[in-house]
């Protein structure tokens, strides 16, 4: 599975220019850069996060750490990491691991990291373990004008 049916017609909605860029098989986002030999700042890392009022996908670089109290005070919600089982529950059509940053597209709320805007592109997961989705970062931004901006991650 290349790209996930569901980032598939959302690339296609938002009508965004990319590529795919296909890789060995890889287990974490450090080994997924290294690999592709791609800077870990310019790849996009997807966190499933939850409470009580539901899911929201937290997108930041994989070189950095998600910072929860800044989360916590953005969102003025007490979120933590969802389990296994949600990750495998929401994103159905997606190996586990490998959660792309569109999750509006998968019906929950978005926050993205605003040190992602600063990079000349952008590279994130397609749903696999094997294949990379690389864009230009004003088409990135574009593809996540729905997400909230901020600053949490390290």
């Amino acid at each position: 599975m290349p790209i996930s049916p569901t980032v598939h017609t959302c690339l296609s909605d938002a009508g965004v220019e990319y590529e795919l860029v296909r890789h060995p098989h890889s287990h974490s986002s450090t080994e997924t850069a290294q690999i592709a030999a791609i800077p870990g700042d310019r790849l996009a890392k997807t966190i499933l996060l939850e409470d009580e009022h539901g899911y929201i996908g937290a997108v930041l670089p994989s070189t950095h750490h998600l910072r929860l109290p800044k989360l916590w005070d953005q969102t003025g919600r007490r979120l933590s990491f969802a389990d296994e089982s949600d990750i495998r529950q929401v994103f159905k059509d997606c190996e586990l691991g490998a959660i792309p940053p569109v999750c509006t597209a998968y019906g929950m709320k978005t926050l993205m990291d605003e040190s992602l805007s600063t990079q000349p592109d952008i590279y994130f997961e397609a749903g696999d373990h094997e294949t990379l989705i690389h864009m230009r970062t004003e088409q990135f931004m574009r593809l996540m004008e729905h997400a909230e901006k901020g600053h949490f991650s390290k």
